[in-house]
């Protein structure tokens, strides 16, 4: 009968386990980030995110059946009288820290089934002929990316790591499942939250090119320090074999391209290598003069904001580069889609959206708002704010909750974490408690919205994390 018990207890407490999984994959599998979260918020499952059953949770949840199995197979075969309710009760209450054992248990597995990944995405590598471009900088990595491969796909085959896809499992996915033999190039978006983490990326693909987008304070909380930011980023330059291009529109990108001694194109800055000049913006999209190389070039985009222009102009100083012509960079532009949940705008007949959801800084925030202030109708801003910005975090979305006042009608914000800054920074802009409205979840996000919206409103939704933050 005790088995019947063990098997009973251990279906309940795998289900049970599933919300903590979610929470653990949340925090990219890292043991130190998850207990961290647990303890500020123990019950806080991430309500806005659902559970990916990917092969790698499949094989943690079999772990997590198999020790809680165990334990409750000891506890059923030793244990036969009252004092039995001691270990279920100690169970019921420290699971979440049990859990911790079959996520260690699965470490070995995975570092070995990442180890065989990468030597097969390696070994395809190596056999690659085509060139191969890295992007990194803390925003605007997705983007550029995006236009770059859209604008080279006029003359070349290319392939791009998909989405956001900027670890090394992403990229080994993509070298995997996407690139072909026969492709030109193969573009390559690199994110780190550590030192070292772009360096092992850049030799792993073996960068030719390299582009190096603005540098700011996302992930501060994680490096400590602008400088070391910077030094992260740095790695793609020192592995790269040709030459970099370096957006111009941060202070610390600025800083590494003075830094990196070899061949170099600084862009989006005027009379440098290419940028952007007379910009006309409205809800229907944009029109400047693209400045290349000395020569200037007509352009258009249905894209909206400056931060596009900004990574266009940098997509099409290395397209040009690499030696498109500008008839195809032109053709190009004008054909651009958004990139998803970046600027991206969602016609409606009841409201217009700016889904801006995947932006996570401050310069991008200041920009969503300017490309609000282009549209007609009353402006409501969604917004949780910005998170791992370390000591300036408070600081930081108190200006952004200033911009807000300034620039909307309503304002929504979204979570506890920043809920403080962000209604202090509006009202100090002007705002009212009858313009400020909160929310804790998604459903709570459509309540308000349902209340509040009118048939013109355009909605900004800038800056959405999980849950599991507040």
């Amino acid at each position: 009968m005790f088995i019947v018990y063990s098997i009973i207890n251990t279906i309940i407490f795998t289900i049970y386990s599933l919300f903590f999984i979610k929470k653990y994959q949340l925090e990219s599998y890292k043991i130190k980030s998850y207990l961290k979260t647990l303890l500020k918020n123990p019950f806080s499952f991430g309500d806005k995110n659902d559970l990916v059953f990917t092969k790698r949770i499949k094989r943690l949840i079999f772990i997590v059946f198999l020790a809680s199995f165990l334990y409750f197979f000891l506890i059923f075969f030793f244990i036969k009288n009252i004092y039995i309710f001691i270990p279920l009760a100690l169970i019921l209450v420290f699971y979440p820290i049990f859990l911790v054992v079959p996520f260690v248990l699965a470490l070995p597995i995975e570092n070995l089934i990442k180890q065989r990944f990468i030597l097969k995405a390696k070994k395809k590598l190596k056999a690659f002929s085509g060139k191969k471009i890295g992007i990194t900088g803390s925003f605007g990595k997705t983007s550029t990316k995006n236009f770059l491969y859209q604008i080279l796909k006029e003359e070349f085959d290319v392939c791009a790591t998909p989405k956001s896809f900027n670890t090394p499992m992403g990229v080994c996915k993509s070298v995997l499942e996407n690139l072909k033999e026969t492709d030109d190039f193969f573009i390559v978006e690199m994110g780190a939250r550590h030192a070292g983490d772009i360096k092992f990326l850049a030799d792993f693909v073996g960068v030719d090119f390299g582009i190096l987008t603005p540098i700011g304070s996302c992930h501060l909380e994680s490096f400590g320090t602008i400088e070391k930011i910077e030094d992260t980023k740095y790695e793609l330059c020192e592995a790269t074999q040709n030459w970099v291009v370096f957006n111009g529109k941060s202070r610390s990108t600025k800083k590494l391209y003075d830094r990196y001694k070899h061949q170099k194109y600084l862009v989006c800055e005027k009379d440098s290598y290419a940028y952007a000049e007379n910009v006309l913006s409205s809800e229907e999209g944009s029109s400047f003069t693209l400045i290349l190389d000395g020569q200037k070039f007509d352009s258009k985009t249905k894209l909206l904001g400056m931060a596009n222009i900004d990574n266009i102009v940098t997509a099409s100083a290395m397209a040009y580069l690499l030696g498109e012509s500008v008839y195809s960079i032109v053709k190009g532009i004008e054909k651009l889609e958004a990139t998803a949940h970046r600027l991206e705008l969602i016609r409606g007949e009841f409201v217009n959206v700016i889904d801006d959801s995947y932006n996570s800084n401050f310069e991008g925030f200041k920009e969503a708002l300017k490309t609000i202030s282009q549209f007609q109708g009353r402006k409501v801003v969604v917004s949780p704010g910005m998170v791992e910005l370390g000591k300036v975090q408070q600081e930081q979305n108190n200006l952004a909750g200033r911009l807000v006042g300034e620039t909307a009608d309503l304002f929504l914000i979204m979570n506890e974490t920043n809920k403080a800054a962000l209604s202090s920074g509006a009202k100090t802009a002007g705002m009212t408690d009858m313009q400020i409205f909160y929310a804790n979840t998604r459903k709570e996000q459509q309540q308000i919205l349902k209340q509040i919206l009118r048939k013109g409103d355009v909605v900004l939704f800038e800056n959405d994390f999980p849950d599991n933050l507040r």
